[in-house]
Order: structure tokens, then sequence, then C-alpha cells
């Protein structure tokens, strides 16, 4: 949406001390990433949405091994990047500019709940990998008071999210903060049947786990959906 890349382009900036904290939920979820990337064997990975580059200068940093690019959108954004030392493609999730199964792992980080149909850019992701997606991103069912979520979890599962949604945020869909612009109630969870239609094995991590629900929608606040492509599938000849 144009209004959020205007919203970043004001404060790019300011990004950094805004949206990038040592030790927060996506820090912790790019260690478990760093795991993943050397089970899948990748030497190629694509980061989406990169903003100022934190993905991509933490894993060249962490896996040296591995070639990592990432795609940003929004001009200012890059090149505060590229003050940091990392150079971005120009470039939308939602028409990525790379072949098919051009990269061995796509990852996502704090994306998702930015955009009105992430399941577009999931499809991108997944269109350009061959072996892993990885998303990092809120999960709306494990935020708030346990019976909130619980209620949010029966409403989703009437199929009456949407009408509620439109209710919540009087029809714009959306809501607006200071501090992170434009945002979409998102979960990870939204994304799952999704991946599966393309991933031979598809798992959850919960980065900031809360409470004991035997639920596992109910048992995060945020997680990493990690989908992988088993040896015998599609994308692993060679290994």
């Amino acid at each position: 949406m144009q209004q959020q890349r205007d919203y970043y382009a004001k404060n790019a900036a300011a990004y950094e001390s805004m949206h990038v904290r040592p030790g927060d939920e996506h820090f912790i979820a790019l260690e478990y990433a760093c795991a993943m990337l050397g089970v899948v064997r990748a030497s190629r990975v694509l980061d989406v949405g990169s903003g100022t580059g934190r993905v991509v200068r933490f894993l060249r940093q962490r896996c040296p091994a591995i070639e990592v690019d990432g795609v940003e959108p929004v001009s200012e954004l890059r090149e505060q990047a590229l003050a940091h030392g990392t150079g971005l493609h120009a470039g939308s999730g939602e028409k990525l500019p790379f072949e098919d199964n051009s990269y061995d792992v796509v990852t996502a980080f704090g994306v998702m709940h930015h955009v009105a149909a992430p399941d577009i850019i999931v499809a991108e992701m997944a269109r350009v990998a061959r072996r892993g997606v990885m998303i990092s991103d809120a999960n709306r069912f494990g935020q708030g008071h346990m019976m909130l979520g619980l209620m949010k979890l029966l409403i989703h599962k009437a199929c009456l999210w949407g009408v509620f949604e439109q209710i919540r945020t009087r029809g714009r869909g959306y809501l607006v903060s200071d501090g992170d612009g434009i945002y979409y109630s998102y979960s990870i969870f939204d994304s799952v049947q999704q991946v599966k239609g393309w991933a031979d094995r598809v798992l959850i991590v919960p980065i900031v786990p809360r409470g004991n629900s035997s639920l596992q929608q109910l048992s995060m606040s945020h997680g990493l959906l990690v989908a992988l492509r088993e040896p015998s599938g599609p994308g692993w000849a060679g290994l």
C-alpha cells in the first residue's frame, strides 16, 4: 500500500532506532533461521521486505558461507541500508524480480502484518525458493489475554474474521500507529495451509511463548513459520 511506503519513506532515517532492537523477537527468530539454513544446506538466501537490511547483515555475519540478498521497495530505506554497508535490490514482495527457484531459501521478517494480501507474497516467495520459506511475524491469537485469544480463534474458525475486522477497523481493514504505520491483523497460522501445498515439512517455532495452552495458536504471540522441501522433493537435485 502506498500509504505504508510513504510512512517508511518519511521515517527512513529513524527506522533503525524505531524497529531494530538487539535481542527482539526477530533476532531470536534469526537465530533459529540460521540453524534451519544449515539443515537444508542453503547456499543462496533472499530476504523480502528488507527495510534497512537488518536480516541481510545478520545472516551475512552469522553464515558467511551463504550468499544473502535482500529486496526492498522503498528507495529511502534502501539508501539507509546502503549507509549501513548493505546494498539491496529494488522490488516488491508482490512481484519479486527473480526467476523461479533462483534462491535456496526465501525469508520475510515482520512483513506480512503490513500487507493486505499476505498470500500473494507467500506465493511469490515459494515461486522463487527451491528448498525453504521462512516467515517471522505476529500471531493475533496469542496477543492479549488468553480468553481474548480464544474468542479471536472462535471467530476465525466460524469464518467471521473478515466481518469482525471490518467492524473493528470501521471498514478500512487495517489500523494505523505512529510507531508501525499501517498494520493488519495477521497470524503466521494464516499462512500454514498455503505453504503446506508447497512444502514437505512445515514447522512453527514459538519465538515469544506465552501461557501453557494446549492450543498452539494460543501458545505464542510471535512465531517463525518454516516450510521445507525434503531431499527427495523438487529443487534438491544435485545435493
